[in-house]
């Protein structure tokens, strides 16, 4: 009988099974095979303990039959998920399908897919860390009990589909504290000065020099606030003579950064290639699960990509010295190996850090098998990695201070001693040289530039920096990061800006403001952090997981019974006064409906009913000013009457803006529904009937049969079927009684279906 192997995904098996030989049968558990229900909360909080009920959901079913059945035929089965805690719990539910105790399961864990690794691990298996598992269920039933409880609360008091969660929250109280910051931002004028100098007698290499202090005093970015102090500056080093006073030279070291961790993996390539963490993540998969790499078959080209760890194998370390020794040199080679200490907080998920699986692979090798988004990711990883065996890089820095009067300018320059590991980033150091000059040595002025500057907001949070201050204050874990920005953004708490940044929606900033008013301890940083130390706790076996979700539950729900009975809509969809409008003296108010974000004119408490209008695409409740209210309320604008007396109104709706006459609607694709003409209106209407006219080959009077030219072709319709017109036929030909039997032999519309998603 053979061994059962289960993994996550069919591309793991797909490259396990390579390594294996014919007595082993390699199946994937396609990731959970298990899950609390979606009817109900399915924890026992009444009896106390909070014992989850886990159920096989239905898409799984089948799944579940086919690897029972292989089961039965195995003389043993192991269990090789992804070593994380996500990776034990996945083979924990296993184990519980298939009848088999966790402490007889035979479980392996490997962080790189090579036939190495893999035949090694089954050298070596063990039990289920039910530590490890544990703190995976106090995570999901913590989830759980915060999403299920305060999401149908944001849905009676703010609106339908909202959710909450306990990570996503911070994330989003994070995205939108930094908008604030930026909307309250006030912009500070500041000047720079630099020099131009030369030296005629020694050499005509020009250089630049900044002003760098005054009366010995170091200028910092705002003591230059006016165009009049550059002035003064200016007049006074009119015809000036200027002379070196020092010259400093300064060998530099610099020591490559460490290999990465998930959280530095995201940061990185979303600030070199824009890739978002969720991007990142699936490609590093990718690399992780194996690619077809010529003659070698299926290949895991990276280890385990869910990391907080710097360790480097041994293994590695040794390929990675020699590589070295015979690419560059022995002067590129360390005579001891370089390692590195996590400062993170609650780092200890796993065992190595992401690097290449093999050190000799070098990205050249393989360009004609990885996708040019795969190649980018593979490069910087084994760069990354291999850097850290390689020596410091050496950098002369030059600081030259030129001085007339009390004005003191400095350049700055540096060249390259030794490259070391920068060799592997050419265009990291940029090489700046001065001439070669000697103090007391008098230079020329050729120009003298000032520039004015202004201060910045702080920019929004990019996929990196939100990751980095996530694992900053220690929230989240590197199987989260991406999850979390997804989630949000697929909640619509979030959206991108044309730089691709986070910029939070106008529902963001309601359910923020409720839960830092009225659940402050989900949303604050210190505790979210807190609830991840426990975990860590509980992975490491000095807590046991009940107490840690009963101490968070009970005052949480009854404070969301509290607020449930204390809370009104009107009180979350607090409504922005804007100001007065001075034809109607009525107020404009800015606030979040069923249907969106809108403006208003007017209460319900008037005798006539308030008017109302949705922003716009780039307006937000928390920015829009009464002017652009009073704009957006000028719709809809009658700009005339037709021939036969309808008005012409230009308006917005659903699917942007038009024009209507009657009950006849056309299209504004260019044009401003707030600025068109009746002139320019009447063009769009002509153009419209037009295309209608252009359309309508044939229409049959006192019948719903018409003949169209579509997108495609022209066809036959009756408003629920359409109609081939056969090729030996003329269109405008055909009768009512030929079109009509047309129509009944056309096949019936396919009916659209929708995927569930996967959870």
């Amino acid at each position: 009988m053979n061994k059962l192997v289960i993994v996550e995904s069919p591309t793991k098996a797909k490259t396990i099974s390579k390594f294996l030989g014919s007595d082993f049968t390699v199946e994937s558990s396609l990731g959970h095979v298990r899950d609390l229900p979606k009817s109900k909360m399915g924890i026992d909080i009444e009896g106390g303990t909070f014992e989850p009920e886990y159920i096989i959901p239905k898409l799984k079913t089948q799944h579940v039959k086919k690897l029972k059945d292989l089961a039965k035929k195995s003389s043993e089965i192991i269990f090789a998920s992804d070593e994380d805690r996500e990776g034990e719990a996945i083979s924990w539910h296993l184990a519980q399908v298939l009848g088999i105790k966790p402490e007889q399961a035979k479980r392996i864990v490997f962080h790189e897919i090579t036939k190495q690794a893999i035949e090694e691990a089954l050298k070596n298996p063990r039990q289920i860390d039910q530590k490890l598992v544990d703190a995976q269920q106090t995570r999901r039933i913590l989830d759980r009990l915060v999403g299920y409880e305060l999401s149908p609360l944001l849905w009676k008091k703010v609106a339908r589909g909202l959710s909450a969660g306990r990570v996503q929250s911070v994330a989003v109280r994070l995205v939108v504290e930094r908008e604030r910051e930026i909307q309250k931002f006030i912009s500070d004028e500041y000047w720079s000065l630099s020099g131009i100098f030369y030296s005629p007698e020694k050499t005509e290499q020009i250089f630049t020099a900044n002003l760098h202090a005054i009366d010995k005093k170091k200028i910092n970015k705002l003591d230059l606030k006016s165009k009049n102090q550059i002035d003064k500056i200016l007049a006074d080093l009119e015809n000036k003579t200027f002379s070196i006073t020092k010259i400093e030279n300064k060998e530099t070291k610099r020591t490559p950064p460490p290999p990465f961790t998930t959280s530095s993996l995201q940061q990185t390539a979303n600030n070199i290639f824009g890739y978002s963490a969720k991007q990142t993540m699936r490609l590093a998969q990718q690399l992780y699960e194996g690619i077809e790499i010529g003659t070698e078959g299926q290949v895991g080209l990276i280890t385990y990509m869910r990391t907080d760890s710097l360790n480097l194998s041994d293994k590695f370390i040794q390929e990675a010295n020699q590589h070295i020794k015979n690419t560059w040199g022995d002067k590129y080679t360390l005579s001891a190996p370089r390692r590195y200490k996590n400062k993170s907080k609650g780092a200890q998920e796993a065992h190595e850090a992401i690097r290449p699986t093999n050190a000799n692979r070098t990205p050249d090798s393989l360009k004609n098998y990885l996708t040019p988004q795969q190649l980018k990711i593979y490069t910087i990883i084994w760069k990354r990695a291999l850097a850290t065996q390689m020596t410091v890089a050496r950098l002369n820095k030059v600081s030259m201070d030129i001085v007339t009067g009390k004005y003191l300018f400095r350049a700055n320059g540096q060249s390259m001693i030794f490259p070391g590991w920068l060799t592997l980033y050419p265009n990291n150091i940029k090489e700046e040289m001065l001439p070669e000059l000697k103090e007391n040595d008098i230079v020329n002025c050729q120009e003298l530039k000032p520039e004015q500057h202004f201060t910045e907001p702080p920019a929004r949070y990019s996929d990196a920096t939100l990751v980095k201050t996530l694992e900053e204050y220690g929230i989240g874990r590197p199987s989260t990061y991406a999850p979390t920005i997804a989630t949000i953004e697929e909640r619509k708490y979030v959206e991108r800006d044309t730089n691709k940044k986070l910029k939070p929606t106008d529902i963001a900033f309601v359910v923020n403001d409720l839960l830092v008013e009225h659940f402050p301890q989900i949303v604050d940083y210190a505790f979210t952090a807190q609830i991840e130390k426990n975990l860590d706790e509980i992975a490491e076996g000095t807590k046991n997981w009940q107490p840690i979700i009963a101490t968070f539950y009970r005052p949480f729900h009854d404070l969301i019974e509290q607020k449930n009975e204390e809370l009104s809509k009107k009180d979350t969809l607090k409504m922005r006064e804007l100001g007065i409008d001075p034809k109607t003296k009525k107020p404009v108010y800015a606030r979040i409906g069923r249907f969106g974000a809108f403006v208003q004119l007017g209460s319900k408490d008037d005798a006539e009913k308030p008017r109302f209008a949705s922003l716009q695409k780039d307006q937000s409740v928390e920015t829009i000013t009464l002017d652009q209210a009073l704009t957006l309320l000028t719709l809809p604008r009658i700009l005339g009457q037709d021939e036969e007396g309808f008005d012409i109104k230009a308006n917005i709706g659903r699917f942007g803006p038009y024009i209507q006459v009657d009950k006849k609607y056309y299209s504004l694709k260019e044009q401003d529904p707030y600025t068109i003409t009746l002139a320019e209106a009447q063009e769009v209407i002509r153009a419209g009937k037009e295309k209608q006219a252009n359309k309508e080959i044939k229409i049959f009077p006192n019948s719903n049969i018409q003949i169209l030219n579509g997108r495609y072709g022209i066809y036959i319709t009756d408003g629920q079927k359409n109609a081939k017109i056969p090729k030996d036929k003329i269109p405008e030909e055909l009768t009512l009684a030929e079109c009509e039997e047309l129509i009944k032999a056309a096949p019936e519309k396919k009916k659209r279906t929708f995927r569930k998603k996967k959870t």
